[in-house]
Parts: structure tokens; C-alpha cells; sequence
């Protein structure tokens, strides 16, 4: 069972405990795409893609050729098949920084709308996510498995939620960890929320998996819960305060200890949009001007779902380029925005073969009309999309 940060169940309680109503909430959910329908080149298939501009992280270049071959940005064109790109922008495949895998069709959407990568921050069990990984020619996946929670949460009250990863002290992190690891779980998360883990059995599991090399995500959606996630020494944050904007000390503390933030925009404005009071999305927008102004590191993430019961499920794949539209309108440039969701990404998780194009790296990529560093939402113009080196139909 996937699962994102909310059930409805327990949302709809504490809403109705504090006096809200929400009967009338409706999930966000954008009219359905199919994804990728198809599969117009296999693995091995050799492509020069002709005059292409191509974004090399910070500007476009003049009109040149890329190659693919085996699945690689390769050297040579010759006995390629040739493809005119008669002038489009290719960009490197993008990233989701924080999706909840569901199944297959998660892929191919993500894949349809030029999302080559999806980065998982909770599903289980493990049954759930192995035979999403490695599908050539589909979204390539990282998980975080199963996520660190407190007793009482929203989380552990899932009936299927295992028993392991409901951490009543620092003293059971190291198993925790360990579990994880032993599941195939590619960095470690924990919920900082309310309920939520006490500050020393955060730090305890941060301690846990850096031992082991773990990066440690943290779900944290208040000024408050951010504090003890820097305190811990986490290396990414998900989710920015909706209760009020990141002061400008917090946000430096970011910058200070190489702290990563993952903004989640779009779910940001989907909770804001549910009416409750003390969610306001100008907090949210407010902090990633914050954490831009403070130098900090910000990665495009969408917590893109289908679990039912959340309130706010963002649309895998498209949900994306919302995103970037968001970031852009919180005060970063194009290129940044674009960066977000590209090299960044790859260089914070490690993904050493990707976010860029360049020889040797995967042949994730989308081919473009009309100039995103002048205009973001020209991402969503897809002509073409390569999930290591497979060509697919966008999405329509």
C-alpha cells in the first residue's frame, strides 16, 4: 500500500475537531491523461537528433545534433537514424522529487508527460515497489519504502502500516534503519508532523542511516517541525509551512548546513485550496522566496498520488509542469526552475548518470516547442520523450 502524508479519515477528525468544515473538500485531481500510449523506438535503436537546441543547465545552445544509442547519450551519428528537430528545445528528462508510486500506470503517465525519473517517499511493502524498478523503457524509481512514524499518527493507524516503523524512542531507530536497508529502501524518511517523533528519535534515525549512508528525508509542513528536521541534521526537507513563511534565519540554516528543500508547491496550494483555517498558500509561496533568497538548494517535487482517501491528489507526470509554474511565480527564474527538476535533483540523490545531457548519461529525454527559459510553460509543449534511450507518445 502507497501512502502520502494524509489519510482522509484522520484529516476529516482533526478538521472537524478544530470546527471546519470540509464536507464539501474535493480531491484536486486534473482531468485524466493516459500517459505514454506507446513505444515508438526500442532499446538499442540508434538516433541523431538533428538541430536541437539544446538546455545545458544554464542557457540554450546553438542548434546542434545528440545522439542516442544503447540507451546512452552517444559520440557519433554515423548509421544513426536521423530525426529533424527542426529547431525544439531538448531538455534532460525530468525529475519528480516526491511522488507515491501506485502501480504500471504510474509510470506511464510519469513517463507520457516527460518524467523520466520518480522519486518515491512512501509505499509499501516492498512487494509494491520491486516490480516497479528497472522497467526498461518506463520511469526509472527510488524509494524511500516505508517511512519513520510516531504512535498515533494518521500513518500508523493504517491498518496495513507495519508495526516496525512506529518508533516509540530513539532506541529502536537502528532497527528501523536496518529494516529499511534489508527491504531495498534507497534513502530513509521520517514524518515530523503532530503527532509526531519526538526530536531525539529523529535525530537517532538520522544518525542511523548516515552510519550507513542513507540519506534522510523529512516530512515536516510547519515553521515548527522544519526547526527540529535542521536540528536533526536531515539532508532534504519535503513540504514547506502553510501556517506562515520560513523566517529568514530558518531559511539560512538551510544554506548553513546544506539542507535540501523540496517545496511541494503543488500540494501546498491543494491543502491551502481545501478553506482550513490556518492554511494559507501565501505561507508556502512565502517560504520559497525565503529559501531562494537564502541560497538554498530547491528541488521540484509534486507528491503526485492516487492513494484513496487523500484529500489532494496531484495528477502523476503532469503535475510537474504545474510545479515549475509554481516556482517560477515564488521568485525563481526559469533556469532555476528548470534546474530544479533536472541537475539538481540528480546531483542531490546521487543519480550520477542523469539531469544532464551530455555523453554517456542516460538518454532520458524531451524535445520541446518554444523557449522554457523565456517562458516555463513551454515544458508542456512535448514533441517527443526518451526514457533511457525508448521513444514514447507524450501524453496528451
Amino acid at each position: 500500500m502507497c501512502i502520502s502524508h494524509r489519510n482522509r479519515r484522520d484529516f476529516l477528525k482533526t478538521a472537524a475537531a478544530a470546527g471546519v468544515a470540509v464536507a464539501g473538500a474535493q480531491a484536486l485531481v486534473a482531468p485524466g491523461t493516459a500517459g505514454a500510449r506507446e513505444h515508438t523506438a526500442a532499446i538499442g535503436d540508434k538516433v541523431a537528433l538533428t538541430d536541437v537546441r539544446v538546455f545545458d543547465g544554464s542557457e540554450l545552445t546553438a542548434p546542434r545534433t545528440v545522439v542516442i544509442e544503447n540507451g546512452r547519450i552517444g559520440v557519433s551519428a554515423f548509421g544513426a537514424r536521423r530525426i529533424d528537430g527542426e529547431g525544439a528545445v531538448l531538455l534532460p528528462g525530468l525529475i519528480d522529487a516526491h511522488i507515491h508510486l501506485r502501480d504500471v500506470t504510474t509510470l506511464r503517465q510519469l513517463a507520457g508527460s516527460g518524467v523520466t525519473t520518480g522519486l518515491d517517499m512512501a509505499c509499501f511493502p516492498p512487494s509494491a515497489v520491486d516490480p516497479l524498478r528497472e522497467l526498461p523503457g518506463l520511469t526509472d524509481i527510488r524509494s524511500a519504502g516505508t517511512p519513520a512514524v510516531a504512535p498515533g499518527s494518521p500513518q500508523s493507524q493504517l491498518p496495513a502500516f507495519p508495526a516496525d516503523a512506529v518508533l516509540t524512542g530513539p532506541d529502536q531507530a537502528s532497527r528501523f534503519v536496518r529494516a529499511r536497508i534489508a527491504e531495498g529502501s534507497d534513502y530513509i524518511k521520517v514524518i515530523i508532523d503532530e503527532p509526531g517523533l519526538a526530536p531525539e528519535t529523529v535525530q537517532a534515525v538520522t544518525t542511523a542511516a548516515h552510519s550507513f549512508g542513507k540519506l534522510v528525508m523529512a516530512h515536516a509542513t510547519t515553521t515548527a517541525g522544519v526547526e527540529r528536521a535542521l536540528d536533526a541534521g536531515v539532508d532534504m526537507i519535503h513540504h514547506v509551512p502553510l501556517d506562515s513563511p520560513l523566517p529568514a534565519g530558518v531559511a539560512a540554516r538551510y544554506t548553513a548546513t546544506g539542507t535540501v528543500a523540496v517545496p511541494t508547491l503543488t500540494m501546498m496550494e491543494g491543502f491551502a485550496g481545501l478553506g482550513i483555517p490556518g492554511m494559507d498558500y501565501a505561507a508556502a509561496e512565502g517560504s520559497v522566496a525565503a529559501l531562494r533568497g537564502a541560497g538554498a538548494r530547491i528541488l521540484a517535487g509534486t507528491d503526485a498520488n492516487s492513494t484513496p482517501g487523500i484529500p489532494v491528489q496531484p495528477p502523476f507526470g503532469t503535475s510537474l509542469h504545474h510545479e515549475l509554474e509554481l516556482l517560477v511565480r515564488a521568485g525563481l527564474t526559469p533556469r532555476e526552475a528548470l534546474r530544479a527538476a533536472t541537475g539538481l535533483p540528480a546531483q542531490s540523490f546521487g543519480l550520477r548518470d542523469r539531469g544532464v545531457i551530455r555523453p554517456g548519461y542516460r538518454a532520458d529525454l524531451l524535445l520541446v516547442d518554444g523557449d522554457p527559459l523565456a517562458d516555463i510553460t513551454a515544458t508542456r509543449a512535448l514533441r517527443r520523450v526518451w526514457v533511457g534511450g525508448v521513444e514514447y507518445s507524450p501524453a496528451a
